[in-house]
């Protein structure tokens, strides 16, 4: 399955691009990246962005593929899924557990769902951290075409795998931990 990497924001809420800001000497996105990489189930990462962030993550080493919709996260999703069935997370995600990722990539597989999504006891689900099959694209596309860029609402309406957290090793949760702002940045360090 493809790892798809999600770095295509504008860093509004962190005032710049956060991806490349250094976090124990390295850039935040290359924590998210060497985990994703330690995956067994991942045989190839991707970085889906912006135009306007190819040159910087070039530089990284990995494969860059452009989102030319940049409606949000729905459009990276959507462009990833061009590749191939893909495991999707965002590049602010530092903490990823590889465990968990291969996890989720069995449990896809053995359901054969569009997607498999990791969803919390009071329903809300973690669609930057999922899934998704090639199948999923069509009804992406459906919704990009009507003006929709709810990944949830597409999530809800699909045939999705639903992984319930609260059942799951408890470790596994720090996965789910992004870096929004400056101040997130003090509670990776724990954690790296």
């Amino acid at each position: 399955m493809i790892g798809a990497v999600l770095a295509g924001g504008r860093g509004t809420r962190f005032r710049g691009n956060k991806l490349l800001f250094r976090v124990g000497g390295k850039p935040l996105l290359l924590h998210a990246l060497e985990r994703l990489e330690r995956a067994a189930g991942i045989r190839e990462i991707v970085l889906v962005t912006s135009p306007e962030n190819v040159g910087e993550l070039e530089k990284l080493g990995y494969a860059v593929v452009v989102d030319k919709l940049t409606v949000g996260p729905i459009g990276g999703v959507y462009t990833a899924l061009d590749m191939g069935d893909a495991f999707v997370v965002a590049g602010d995600m530092p903490l990823l557990v590889p465990e968990f990722v291969d996890y989720m990539i069995e449990r896809f597989y053995e359901t054969k769902k569009l997607a498999c999504v990791p969803r919390w006891a009071n329903g809300y689900i973690e669609p930057l951290h999922a899934a998704y099959s090639k199948g999923f694209q069509k009804l992406l596309g459906e919704q990009i075409a009507a003006g929709n860029y709810a990944i949830n609402q597409a999530i809800r309406e699909s045939d999705a795998c639903y992984l319930e957290i609260e059942e799951l090793p408890a470790e596994w949760r720090e996965s789910f931990f992004n870096v929004n702002t400056r101040d997130d940045l003090r509670r990776i360090h724990r954690g790296l």
